[in-house]
Parts: C-alpha cells; sequence; structure tokens
C-alpha cells in the first residue's frame, strides 16, 4: 500500500462499469492513495446512464459528457484516454485507476506504465487478459461486492443495437456465471522462490508484491479468501508466522 500523499486520477467508463459499486471502488483505490481526480464518462442523454446520476455528487464525481455521434459506437473511451493523457502530462497525479472492461484501454494504460506511473485497473472477470496484463494492479468487480451488472448489461441489449462492439454487455448473462477460478499452486510457488533472496521466512507482504508482478489480478478474494495470510494459512506446504512489530502484526511465510 501506499501512502495517502500518493493521488490518483480515477477515470470511469460509465457504459462499461456498475453504479453500484463506486463506494466499494473508491474503498479498493483508498487502498494505494488517495482519488484526488474522479470522473465518469458517458452520454448523460441515454437512459443507461441514469444510473450514475445520484451517485455523482454523493462520492464527488465530474460528470463528463461525450455524445454517441454514431449509432452502436461509443465515443466514451476516446474522450476518456484524452483526458487521460492531459492528466498525464499535467503531472498533477501519481497514478491512475480505470474503471472498465473494454480492451480498448489496453494501450492507454502500457503508454501510462512507460512513464513509470502507478496505473491500476478494476473490471469484471470478462475483461481481455492485455488490459489486465498492462496495468500494475487489476481488480476484478466480482471480488468488490455482489454481482451487479446483469441489469445494465440487460438494458444496455435493450437500448443499443449489436455492432460486434467489444462495450456492449451482451456476453454478460454466460460470463457471469462462470465458476471462480482454481488457484494455481504454481504461481504461489514461484512468488515465494522470487521473494525467498534466500531467507527461509518471508514478509507475507513481500510475497503478494512478487504475486501482482506476475499476474496483475491474483487476488485471494477470487479464491475465497479475504487475505493473502487466509490464503497461506490453507496451504499445506506452507507456514504462517505471527511477527509483530510496535503492536501491529506483519505476518511472514516459511516452508513446513
Amino acid at each position: 500500500m501506499r501512502d495517502n500523499k500518493f493521488n490518483i486520477a480515477v477515470l470511469i467508463d460509465g457504459d462499461n462499469a456498475s453504479a453500484k459499486l463506486i463506494k466499494e471502488i473508491l474503498e479498493e483505490v483508498s487502498k494505494y492513495g488517495k482519488a484526488t481526480i474522479r470522473r465518469i464518462y458517458g452520454d448523460w442523454t441515454t437512459p443507461q446512464m441514469n444510473s450514475w446520476k445520484e451517485m455523482i455528487n454523493l462520492h464527488s464525481f465530474s460528470p463528463i459528457q461525450k455524445f454517441s455521434y454514431t449509432t452502436g459506437k461509443n465515443s466514451t473511451d476516446s474522450s476518456l484516454i484524452i483526458d487521460a493523457m492531459d492528466i498525464l502530462h499535467s503531472s498533477s497525479v501519481d497514478g491512475f485507476c480505470i474503471v472498465s472492461s473494454d480492451s480498448d484501454y489496453t494501450g492507454l494504460a502500457k503508454r501510462i506504465r512507460e512513464e513509470g506511473m502507478f496505473v491500476m485497473g478494476i473490471g469484471r472477470r470478462i475483461t481481455p487478459k492485455a488490459f489486465v496484463q498492462s496495468c500494475e494492479i487489476f481488480t476484478f468487480a466480482e471480488n468488490l461486492g455482489p454481482d451487479t451488472d446483469e441489469e445494465k448489461s440487460t438494458e444496455t441489449k435493450a437500448e443499443k443495437p449489436s455492432s460486434g462492439n467489444t462495450k456492449s454487455g451482451a456476453s454478460k448473462s454466460d460470463s457471469s456465471k462462470k465458476e471462480s477460478p482454481k488457484l494455481d499452486l504454481n504461481l504461489i510457488n514461484k512468488a515465494f522462490e522470487i521473494s525467498s533472496d534466500e531467507e527461509d521466512e518471508i514478509h507475507i507482504a513481500k510475497i503478494g508484491a512478487s504475486l501482482r508482478k506476475i499476474d496483475p489480478s491474483f487476488d485471494p478474494r477470487s479464491y475465497g479468501f479475504r487475505n493473502l495470510t487466509e490464503l497461506f494459512r490453507s496451504l499445506k506446504k506452507y507456514q504462517v508466522i505471527k511477527n509483530e512489530v510496535n503492536g501491529l502484526n506483519y505476518p511472514l511465510v516459511k516452508l513446513k
């Protein structure tokens, strides 16, 4: 985690995210810094943006209007990308959080990382791997709260004709019912090995950082655990050791 002086621009693709998770999104961002710039992009003249309207003042977001000039096409992503580049060059933040499940933001995430800046993404599990891997950290929306996009996806299908555009929620009804992913023990072992530096006992936070480097979307919540400590306690190969420093516990992990 970073300190509260670490400023993050939170840019939400309103056509491709759930308004019901806005509080959880901000809580997730707060683990890494302070959400100083908060913007939601979309065509606010359309019914599908209604769910966001009561949220913008409650959570101090600025609505950015972008009309859809062509049927079946969406200009939200281009507007968000242009704004992100302006913010990037203004040096007013230390990192970005892009909230979307759309692969169109892959290039933007790569560009931000090339500048040596922090970039995290939040989106559904259907998010293309290319976008996930382009972020330093990627959190699946399903881990933030109950699946709230079903109703929104249905509205999107009813209001917008199919065009082959990846922004449509047409596949959501099938994808949302996928089983939770199976824990890859090879990934866990690799992260432990990378973190060890020939030490027997390793801080669990260090292992967590290694896991994120290998897989930006790695999250114990995907496997039913509240945190990494709980996950390691469930593994027969490892032992979690209590390690108190100034009254706080910084768990260590070692091989049994």
